[in-house]
């Protein structure tokens, strides 16, 4: 089920809400007015604005606001959601992966989780989260990532890191960059001591889970044929993202150097 409001949680949408039906917000809203009221992702605050140019009242905005926080709230609480890219079945059931991505990081309030395999077209993929970083100060970001060792690469690991670092940065969508991290063994000098870090995962504010084959990039998040499960349930969700902060506290993961500064 998605909302005209899809990328705002239920609570600040029921935030929004409230404001119009006290006054505080009014029918000749603007951006800037909404975003005195509490966080409120650009294209939410487009829609809303649109609506009120449109003719669309205070009580009336309140009332659509409400319902659309009622529609998150029912999605949420099914435990699990199928999240599928490719081709669909006559009667489908799942979600988009693009969407479902865009929608984490729109809710994002205190912290998101990424890991991924490959990250290819940063500046398209990860855009909605460089402007979530930008509208919520002091959201935590943390991205788990492979660099690797091509089989006859040769050179020092900290020249590997270094262009891969380079070269994300120039891709980043923003001037904020996420805490990112790889596996060291990914870069070991024998082939046979290597390791890939592969795992493709979500977490959002110790919420909400997303564990799904698509890596971040343009093909698998809108072309290949991926599965996900979006898992709405705040216990796993916290053994998740502890499965990787317990990875960074014993430094059997390292962060990047050079990337965020």
């Amino acid at each position: 089920m998605s909302t005209l409001f899809n990328g705002a949680s239920a609570s600040a949408l029921r935030t929004l809400a409230s404001a119009f039906r006290s006054g505080q917000l009014t029918s000749g809203v603007s951006k800037l007015s909404l975003s005195r009221v509490g966080p409120c992702p650009d294209e939410v605050a487009d829609t809303i604005c649109r609506l009120a140019r449109e003719g669309m009242s205070a009580p009336h905005l309140a009332i659509l606001l409400e319902t659309s926080a009622e529609a998150i709230e029912a999605r949420m609480e099914s435990a699990a959601e199928l999240v599928w890219t490719g081709p669909e079945a006559a009667v489908s059931h799942s979600r988009d992966t693009a969407i479902v991505v865009s929608e984490l990081f729109g809710s994002a309030m205190q912290s998101v989780l990424v890991s991924t395999f490959v990250v290819r077209q940063a500046a398209v993929v990860f855009k909605p989260l460089a402007d979530r970083m930008a509208q919520v100060p002091g959201l935590r970001v943390q991205l788990f990532v492979h660099v690797g060792r091509d089989l006859r690469d040769t050179r020092h690991e900290s020249e590997i890191l270094r262009e891969f670092a380079t070269d994300l940065r120039k891709q980043w969508p923003g001037d904020l960059r996420p805490l990112l991290y790889y596996d060291p063994r990914a870069l070991a000098a024998n082939a046979h001591d290597r390791a890939t870090w592969h795992a493709k995962v979500v977490v959002v504010d110790d919420e909400v889970s997303f564990v799904t084959s698509a890596n971040f990039t343009e093909w698998a998040q809108g072309r290949n044929v991926e599965a996900g499960v979006l898992v709405r349930n705040a216990a796993f969700a916290r053994q998740l993202r502890q499965q990787f902060e317990g990875l960074v506290q014993s430094r059997a993961v390292l962060e990047v150097p050079g990337f965020r500064g």
